[in-house]
Formats: structure tokens, C-alpha cells, sequence
């Protein structure tokens, strides 16, 4: 199994159904584009005061373009592109983030202490931040982080930190257009019954008449 599709099954296995529930409740993944220094004009239906809730958010941005930076990072580790679909950071899941923790602000404080943790950590190991760090180094510390029970107990914070990043990108990532492809989700589609089998007719001797066989539709079973 490569990386890609481990991390893609500890992202799904680990995903927490509160945060998924939760972070469902906005039909917007992404934030709108501004113009004039105002929120775009929102077409979604929603009650005046989600509306107003919504907005807000728009207008005000949480974190940096530093913690951005290392959200998208670490976001395209989770979930990075292959030949099925494109990264987190494709699927908008870096703005997801940045607007659900305005939505859902329980999330601020270990987000932004988890990432403070994160480059405290790589300065004293590699003397550089994590977004500053090699591409070998990132996968150095994420294997450090990403699995708890190989954890050291001084990366508890690490760990905290990695489970609620991974939560909120395979929420973001696989309730966005690109991950509902990715998993092959269809959703409800119409379906074509052809009448009971003939094999479960004979089981209990039952049979259709003549007329039900001409006054039934008959669907092609290919």
C-alpha cells in the first residue's frame, strides 16, 4: 500500500463524526470572492441570521499567511494528489479549515497551538520551521506525530495536534466535489427491477402467469 492510500485510510478510519456533522452544516466549502472589499453576493438559502453568521466569517480572516502556509503543507501530506484525484490543497481544503474554525471556534486554540507546537518543534530539531523544511524532513515529523500508539509520550501535543488537522482535512477533502468522486460516490440512482429470479420462483413453486409476462415491463438485465 502506498503512502497516499495509507494516509487516505487513516484519515477515513480516524475521521471523527462530530466534526464531520458539525462541519456539514455550511453548504459552502470555500469562502466567496470579495469585491469591493465586501462579500460577494451569497445565492445559498439560508435564514437571515445564518446569513449574517456566514458573512461574518467571510469578512475576517484567522490565521496567518504563515499558518496558512503550513496548513497547506501539511494538509497535501494527508491527502496528496494521485492518478484518482487531485490534494487537499486542490479540493480548497486549506479555506475550508480557515473558515470552519471561524464557524466552530472550540477548534481555534488547538489549532493555532498545535501549529505553534509544530515549529517549535522542527526550530529545535532542524532550526527551521516546518514549512521551511525539506520534503524528506515534513514526512520525518508527521511520522513522528501521525501514528499514537508509536508516539513517543513527548509528542502528545504532536499527536493531539495531527488527529484533529487529519479530522478537519478529510472533512473538508471528502465532503468537497473532488473527494465525493474520489471515493466513487453516486449518491441515490434510479433502479430497473426485472421480477423476482427464476431461481427463487422454483424454490417456492411459484411461477408468473402468462399475462403478467405480457402486461409486465421487461427491462434488459445487461
Amino acid at each position: 500500500m502506498d503512502r497516499r492510500k495509507s494516509l487516505k485510510a487513516l484519515a477515513l478510519g480516524s475521521l471523527s463524526a462530530g466534526v464531520l456533522l458539525d462541519a456539514c452544516k455550511t453548504d459552502d466549502k470555500k469562502p466567496a470572492e470579495k469585491a469591493d472589499g465586501a462579500a460577494a453576493k451569497q445565492t445559498i438559502d439560508r435564514m437571515p441570521e445564518e446569513l449574517e453568521v456566514h458573512n461574518a466569517n467571510l469578512a475576517k480572516q484567522f490565521f496567518t499567511a504563515h499558518e496558512m502556509a503550513t496548513i497547506t503543507i501539511m494538509g497535501d501530506i494527508i491527502i496528496p494528489k494521485d492518478e484518482v484525484s487531485g490534494s487537499a490543497s486542490d479540493a480548497k481544503v486549506p479555506e475550508f479549515i480557515e473558515y470552519i474554525v471561524k464557524d466552530m471556534p472550540q477548534h481555534q486554540l488547538p489549532m493555532r497551538g498545535g501549529l505553534r507546537w509544530l515549529d517549535i518543534h522542527c526550530l529545535k530539531t532542524y532550526e527551521k520551521a516546518f514549512k521551511d523544511l525539506s520534503d524528506q524532513q515534513r514526512i520525518e515529523v508527521v511520522d513522528q506525530i501521525a501514528y499514537p500508539k508509536k508516539a513517543k509520550p513527548e509528542m502528545a501535543a504532536g499527536v493531539a495536534f495531527f488527529n484533529l488537522m487529519r479530522d478537519l482535512v478529510s472533512t473538508g477533502f471528502y465532503t468537497s466535489e473532488m473527494g465525493v468522486k474520489d471515493i466513487g460516490y453516486v449518491g441515490n440512482r434510479p433502479n430497473q427491477w426485472n421480477g423476482v429470479p427464476d431461481d427463487v420462483l422454483k424454490q417456492y413453486n411459484l411461477a408468473y402467469t402468462e399475462k403478467e409476462l405480457k402486461e409486465c415491463i421487461s427491462y434488459d438485465k445487461a
